[in-house]
């Protein structure tokens, strides 16, 4: 059953590759969606697919790239939006 997840990340995840990390971290586990930069220094994910996927991205999410430093993460499963990839957006 396919799953849908915003989430949001919190700490030192801008400008450490993060979306660039996320991005390779979605296409290994076979999750479609978005990540993006907030203007608050966060990083915003919409994430979906099998839920031991999902389980898997969001313990990445809370570790993120080698100098991220993840304070929190916090998700909210929402309506499917059927993304057909993974993408960064700007």
């Amino acid at each position: 059953m396919i799953k849908h997840y915003d989430i949001t990340v919190k700490g030192k995840v801008q400008g450490v590759w993060y979306r660039k990390s996320t991005l390779e971290k979605a296409q290994q586990l076979g999750i479609n969606g978005i990540v993006k930069n907030l203007p608050n220094g966060n990083v915003y994910i919409e994430a979906e697919g099998q839920q031991d996927q999902l389980q898997l991205f969001l313990k990445w999410c809370a570790k993120g790239p080698e100098y991220a430093v993840v304070d929190e993460v916090s998700k909210t499963e929402t309506e499917i939006l059927a993304y057909e990839d993974f993408q960064i957006r700007y």
